[in-house]
């Protein structure tokens, strides 16, 4: 079933501090949301460039300022994670985590770092330079901080291996693969397979971004645990509707240890030093029926869940909505989840109970009151 039996639940860094997450702004989030731990909330992830020592907002940065070591392997910034120092890496920051009963992970980009390319870099088990595995060509559309790695080439396994096993003995349990799934470059990210099963750790390999191809959902399964079905998500409802068409096209290929990933939920307090949009700090924008419409469609879809709003921050009406173990439970106990009915701006989803019986869900994306009646005539619905 792979390492994440149950869609991951948790927090990640980037919605609310984008490129800049600090070690002492990731213990404080992890400690504000242990006690939700009870409630499935267990992931910490730390987003992206946590080696650029002077991020700048959106992390838009030339590779040569990250911290790598000799073998061209990219360390956390020890300015931003100070316990990284003496070639600790991030196995001080992931043990404080772990103590308080939580998972630890971060974001890598695909490929190579173009700096230690450039530096002549050479793996640490194999007799190869990084030169000779990199592919120029492969480089991201949207960040130039890498190049790809030729999977035909003998060492580029290598190569993953060397960051995977080092990635493992740092205490990574969640490795978010960025630049893998749109496009998705299906031979080096089997590469990054591979590395994970031979690396005598269970890490949950989620890819991004969105959206991923749905005709290649055998692919997807069959390599990553965790892919996103759509572009990020952010806080407004024009953009929560487009995703209920989605989830309802992955529905049928989530399960079983495999997860369609609708994205973030941006909820609570957002944009800290993030500003994506130019919106810059603020609480969600989507209205208290609009989180719930959110929450509803990504539990009952059983997409990740992964809180992107703070949780230092956290405010009790979300805090409750976060903690609602009765409306969290077809995350973890449903199956064959599916859209049922749809009619004009009413949507109908069902998701059957583990243990018998099953939910139902139904959503008005209209801005006026409707009824569903004449929808679920058939369905016994308690409230």
């Amino acid at each position: 079933m792979g390492a994440a039996p149950t869609p991951p639940m948790g927090w990640n860094s980037f919605d609310c501090y984008g490129s800049s997450v600090t070690e002492a702004e990731v213990i404080a989030e992890a400690t504000a949301m242990a006690p939700l731990r009870a409630h499935g909330w267990d992931h910490v992830i730390v987003d992206y460039q946590w080696y650029d020592p002077e991020p700048n907002p959106l992390g838009w940065q030339h590779a040569p300022r990250f911290a790598m070591d000799a073998h061209g392997r990219l360390q956390p910034a020890e300015n931003r994670f100070p316990s990284a120092a003496g070639g600790r890496g991030f196995a001080p920051l992931a043990a404080r985590v772990h103590a308080l009963g939580l998972k630890f992970g971060f974001h890598i980009l695909r490929g190579i770092p173009r700096a230690a390319v450039a530096l002549g870099c050479r793996l640490p088990n194999a007799d190869a330079t990084l030169e000779q595995i990199a592919d120029p060509a492969a480089t991201c559309a949207w960040n130039i901080d890498m190049v790809g790695a030729r999977p035909d080439h003998p060492a580029a396994q290598a190569w993953y291996d060397a960051i995977v096993g080092q990635y493992a003995a740092w205490g990574c349990d969640y490795l978010k693969l960025d630049d893998a799934s749109h496009p998705f470059h299906a031979a080096e990210v089997a590469l990054v397979r591979r590395a994970i099963d031979g690396c005598g750790r269970a890490i949950t390999l989620s890819l991004s971004p969105g959206p991923a191809p749905l005709d290649r959902v055998a692919e997807l399964r069959a390599l990553a645990d965790c892919w996103r079905i759509s572009a990020d998500y952010w806080d407004t409802w024009d953009e929560l509707k487009r995703q209920f068409d989605l989830c309802a096209q992955w529905a049928p290929h989530t399960g079983d240890g495999r997860w369609a990933d609708a994205d973030m939920l941006p909820l609570g307090h957002l944009a800290i030093r993030n500003p994506e949009h130019g919106l810059g700090e603020r609480d969600t924008r989507l209205s208290r029926d609009e989180q719930v419409a959110l929450m509803t469609l990504w539990v009952i879809a059983r997409s990740p869940l992964m809180m992107g709003g703070s949780f230092v921050h956290l405010d009790p009406w979300t805090r409750a909505l976060l903690s609602n173990d009765e409306a969290l439970a077809p995350l973890a106990h449903g199956r064959d989840q599916r859209e049922i009915a749809r009619d004009g701006s009413r949507r109908v989803w069902r998701s059957a109970a583990v243990e018998g019986g099953a939910w139902l869900a139904l959503f008005n994306l209209s801005d006026t009151p409707t009824r569903f009646s004449d929808v679920s005539a058939d369905a016994k619905v308690r409230d």
